[in-house]
């Protein structure tokens, strides 16, 4: 029976890229959506797999996604937690809305996934959780401190979940983007990429296929031996 994976967020950009992938590599795959539902539908058409909305910082919508998930597929094997929504401004500008709609969607849907999923992959005494993260969640970024906390957050969690749950045979791990050339980044301008292009060592921005090759290497049997781990795609922007 092939392995089930769920890739929240995975209606486009980096989600979509890592639903391919994993496509690709046999996986059958739930995309989870938000709000776009058509993109959604016609990715899960495309590679075979489902789609199912929910919204990651509602804990009930959570639980009954994956409840769906076993359901339709009776296991769940891999778990990515790509949701993520950005607000770039000052800190005294923020609003508390702000904070809460960040912090919710980019950590707490994390955390909410997670331990969703959890019962599941203990009771198979296996599975694969790929966080990902950012850049600024490693270092800071000016103008994205809610993000930067939140995505610091992440890196966190998924150090601490990968000690819990290790005795289980499951695998934590992080992927850590730099400047990935999607939609949600699009909002900083081409001046602004142009330049973040030219500060990258390997002189270009990522791709979202090129996370979602790594994070296919995490969810691979390559990486059986790895976890709590950091994997970095940022094109040496962060060393």
């Amino acid at each position: 029976m092939a392995k089930t994976a769920l890739v929240t967020g995975g209606s486009r950009g980096i989600g979509a890229a890592v639903a391919r992938r994993l496509a690709a590599d046999g996986y059958q795959v739930a995309v989870n959506y938000a709000a776009s539902r058509e993109k959604a539908e016609a990715l899960a058409g495309e590679i075979g797999g489902m789609a199912l909305q929910a919204d990651v910082s509602d804990p009930v919508q959570v639980k009954g996604m994956v409840d769906t998930v076993l359901e339709k597929f009776c296991q769940l094997d891999i778990l990515v937690c790509n949701a993520g929504v950005a607000w770039q401004g000052l800190l005294q500008d923020m609003t508390d809305g702000d904070w809460r709609r960040v912090m919710g969607t980019d950590l707490d849907g994390v955390f909410y996934c997670c331990r969703a999923v959890l019962p599941q992959m203990i009771r198979q005494k296996q599975g694969k959780i790929v966080t990902v993260s950012s850049m600024w969640g490693q270092v800071g970024g000016a103008c994205e401190a809610a993000y930067s906390a939140a995505k610091a957050g992440v890196i966190g969690l998924t150090k601490a979940l990968a000690k819990e749950v290790g005795p289980s045979g499951i695998t934590v791990n992080c992927v850590s983007p730099g400047v990935i050339d999607t939609e949600m980044n699009q909002a900083l301008g081409p001046q602004a990429l142009d330049q973040l292009a030219e500060e990258t060592p390997l002189g270009r921005l990522g791709s979202a296929e090129d996370v979602a090759e790594c994070v296919s290497f995490l969810c691979s049997p390559a990486a059986d031996f790895l976890t709590g781990q950091v994997l970095a795609p940022n094109g040496g922007l962060i060393i």
